[in-house]
């Protein structure tokens, strides 16, 4: 295979994978190809984005490679962060607070277990959000990452904590809870949207 098509190919992973990036050995071991490869990849991509035109640049951060925006941009992501949401949170987002809101700290796993079905769009929002973060690694295989609630949750939704959701009925099931939670949070949402 080419080295123009590995660029391609650890790019979209690198996106991909986010903030947890890749290590050398683990690109090595998804492209299949040996380290003087992977290290020409690496120093070509990240020539690429030191180009004025680009608005990422490849970022190395304890032995993992991550993309990153590029600093000099920074006054407009500040801009992009302070301008008001117009968006609300859809369907798929408000049902992952919900579940990650009753059910702290959780990771991934558990909340597409609750929910049947993949949630990472729906906690990529919710982090791009502020609305929830990381809080931990859980013990045992891979150490995956566990999400609760944020701050900026508890001011979006006028709390002073997390004990002052609205407690959910003595027997209950895991889709009542995300139904319960869904019109608590429905409410909020409405009433935040009338005030913008």
């Amino acid at each position: 295979m080419k080295l123009r098509n590995y660029k391609a190919i650890l790019e979209g992973l690198l996106f991909a994978t986010g903030d947890e990036g890749l290590s050398k050995k683990q690109i090595k071991a998804v492209l299949e190809t040996d380290l003087d490869t992977v290290e020409a990849i690496i120093l070509e991509l990240k020539q690429d984005y030191e180009q004025l035109e680009r608005g990422i640049m490849l970022v190395e951060s304890k032995d993992t490679y991550h993309l990153a925006t590029k600093p000099e941009h920074t006054i407009y992501y500040q801009k992009l962060l302070e301008s008001p949401h117009t968006s609300k949170l859809s369907q798929a987002a408000l049902e992952t607070l919900a579940i990650i809101a009753y059910n702290q700290p959780i990771t991934r796993t558990e909340i597409e277990d609750i929910r049947g079905v993949k949630s990472d769009r729906g906690v990529q929002t919710l982090l791009s959000r502020a609305l929830i973060e990381e809080v931990g690694r859980k013990d045992g295989i891979g150490r995956p990452v566990m999400f609760g609630t944020s701050v900026d949750f508890l001011t979006y939704f006028g709390l002073k904590s997390i004990e002052e959701l609205p407690p959910l009925p003595e027997s209950v099931n895991k889709s009542d809870v995300s139904e319960e939670a869904d019109l608590f949070f429905e409410n909020f949402e409405a009433k935040m949207n009338q005030i913008d």
